[in-house]
């Protein structure tokens, strides 16, 4: 992905809510199969850590992104921008950019 695409994801993602949150009980397998679902559905998804979780943001995100085959666009504070093109429903096109 190059600096451009990046950019242009993080600057959707901006407008996006965070649909997953992580706590304490940290990255169980229900939630990487969760995840993989909203990134099949929506591509580019905000995930928020909570305070009580003790794993570092950025361990985390590389951590989703490995079991999701997804990239990691944004990590920034406490929340986590990830996307991966969807097989079945494009809709983010990062050709033209």
């Amino acid at each position: 992905m190059t600096s451009k695409q990046r950019a242009y994801l993080r600057s959707l993602a901006s407008t996006i809510q965070p649909i997953y949150q992580i706590g304490k009980s940290d990255i169980t397998p229900e939630f990487t199969k969760g995840i993989d679902e909203a990134l099949e559905a929506r591509e580019l998804i905000k995930i928020s850590v909570l305070k009580n979780c003790m794993v570092e943001p950025k361990s985390l995100a590389d951590t989703l992104a490995g079991r999701t085959k997804a990239e990691v666009v944004h990590v920034m504070g406490r929340k986590i921008v990830l996307y991966r093109a969807s097989k079945n429903n494009p809709k983010i096109d990062l050709n033209k950019i």
